[in-house]
């Protein structure tokens, strides 16, 4: 086989040039710290790279989506405890209402600062989450949720609520509908509610009642007690509606404190009602905190005081109670997201990490892999040099 000297001298070139192109590439990997300069250089893990960032990336996404969601629901939570605080200071001024030896300014005085409360809940009801985004509206979130009417405090907003991707595989609610919260509370005990007619004469004070056999109850069913009093013995009457008693409860001998049970269903009523007294006993309906409140105010404010202000007090304050339990329980699950939120953040942080440590082992260079590299290669880049100076000047015609 014959090889010129041009074939010598090209291959020789051809040689160097590779050497210096990978000594170039080892120092330029040192200079950068990044191992992969071009997706060329290692195109499986280049690859694998580009999907670990996209990973990364939206694994960063969720983080932030997370820290917003935390803010939204702890301006929500801290607005429900302020909201605890007042139903509770409203309770504790409706006890002090029902003390019979109050007088009409004591009464007064009480009715005013519960009226204050009323637009401080108001307020409270209205809590943006400092962007201008109103927490209990809904999806209308820029529309006041909250305003007076002519028939008391209105809803404005909807039961939407807003989801936000905190994890590949979880949408959390930030908001809560304020139809829930403020407006859709039931009354009395939850299954009834019982109440005085307000022309009621007598002293009888009625309780909010229990259900003691709930497959004994009549859906929808209302009922009636009614009081007569005859030479000088109290006897009641039940009556309901549009399904009769079975049997039929008539002229049974009244006893202050007494149970009177009937469908499924108990109460008592303790005072001494006045003949014509009647009660009533209803499927438990919604009730707002508002009316609540406002329902308070006009009892206090009434001229007529007695049984009928132990009535209203009595309801009053088992809605408040009610009212009190539904903030409670949506502040509990409030406090049940943003500990998820936790330990969300935690297993997020967590995957980060190891996102950053698989990208560190495909993307950084290994310097001391690569300062041994560098060394071999301009060692062997000096022999292919030295051998070629020693063959380039080689020619038949130096041997004739």
């Amino acid at each position: 086989m014959r090889i010129s000297s041009n074939t010598i001298f090209d291959s020789n070139v051809a040689a160097m040039n590779q050497q210096q192109a990978r000594l170039l590439q080892t120092q330029q990997q040192i200079a950068s710290g990044r191992r992969l300069l071009t997706a060329s250089d290692d195109p499986v893990a280049a690859t694998r790279a580009l999907e670990i960032s996209q990973a990364d990336a939206t694994n960063t996404q969720y983080a932030s989506n997370r820290d917003a969601a935390r803010n939204t629901l702890t301006t929500a939570e801290s607005t429900l405890q302020a909201v605890t605080s007042l139903i509770q200071d409203a309770h504790d001024s409706a006890m002090a209402a029902g003390n019979g030896s109050l007088t009409i300014s004591g009464r007064k005085i009480i009715a005013t600062d519960l009226t204050a409360r009323l637009q401080e809940l108001v307020g409270l009801a209205n809590s943006t989450d400092g962007l201008g985004n109103y927490l209990f509206a809904g999806f209308q979130s820029r529309t006041k949720p909250f305003a007076d009417t002519a028939t008391g405090v209105g809803f404005f907003g909807d039961d939407g609520q807003h989801l936000v991707q905190v994890a590949s595989n979880r949408q959390m609610a930030t908001t809560d509908s304020g139809a829930d919260v403020f407006m859709r509370i039931k009354n009395g005990n939850g299954t009834f509610a019982t109440q005085a007619t307000a022309a009621n004469a007598g002293t009888g004070v009625i309780s909010s009642g229990s259900v003691t056999n709930p497959a004994a109850l009549v859906a929808g069913n209302s009922y009636t007690v009614s009081f007569s009093v005859a030479a000088g013995v109290t006897s009641y009457t039940v009556t309901g509606a549009p399904t009769a008693l079975a049997p039929a409860m008539a002229g049974i001998p009244y006893v202050s404190g007494q149970a009177i049970s009937f469908d499924g269903m108990q109460i008592d009523i303790k005072g001494a009602p006045a003949n014509g007294d009647t009660f009533t006993v209803a499927p438990s309906t919604n009730e707002s905190l508002f009316t609540t409140i406002s329902d308070l105010i006009n009892a206090l404010n009434a001229p007529v005081v007695g049984a009928n202000l132990a009535n209203s007090v009595s309801r009053g304050l088992n809605n408040l109670n009610n009212a009190l339990n539904n903030v409670v329980t949506t502040r509990a699950t409030l406090g049940l997201r943003l500990n998820e939120l936790d330990a969300l953040q935690v297993a997020g942080e967590n995957m980060g990490l190891q996102f950053k440590q698989t990208l560190l082992k495909l993307q950084d260079t290994d310097y001391n892999k690569a300062a041994s590299d560098l060394a071999q290669q301009k060692l062997s880049l000096q022999a292919a040099q030295q051998s070629f100076a020693l063959v380039k000047g080689l020619s038949l015609f130096n041997y004739i």
